[in-house]
């Protein structure tokens, strides 16, 4: 069902920083800053040979990632991205074993414009896990 590994994402408290750290330490090709409001972060990805990183900052008090930043002062690994070739049939397959898709179940327009979908962690070996449409 799943596909290759869109990205990892990580929780930053000061994108400006990170972006530093991954340009300027580790020589990486860094985008530009942009807000997602719908989400409630500023993504940034770190273009990779394999994969990307993609960096989330909150964006307001509301943002989803604040608890995470909040028990993970330092910031971290906030979740993994894979691709799939079918993101309806494949939330379909996924709810049909017992597997819990987070928010209301319906795709939404993610960070490269594609329907994405978060599955539970305590679902997947503790971690958040979202579908991005191939």
């Amino acid at each position: 069902m799943i596909g290759k590994l869109n990205h990892v994402a990580i929780a930053v408290r000061d994108i400006k920083k990170a972006v530093g750290i991954y340009r300027d330490i580790l020589g990486a090709t860094v985008s530009a800053a942009v807000p997602q409001p719908e989400h409630g972060v500023t993504t940034v990805f770190v273009a990779l040979p394999n994969t990307k990183i993609e960096l989330l900052e909150p964006l307001g008090a509301d943002s989803p990632i604040t608890k995470f930043l909040d028990r993970n002062p330092d910031g971290g690994i906030h979740h993994v991205c894979y691709e799939v070739n079918d993101i309806r049939a494949a939330s379909d397959a996924l709810k049909s074993t017992g597997a819990r898709v987070l928010g209301d179940g319906e795709p939404k327009t993610g960070a490269h414009g594609k329907p994405v979908l978060f599955l539970h962690p305590k679902d997947f070996c503790g971690t958040l896990v979202e579908l991005e449409q191939a």
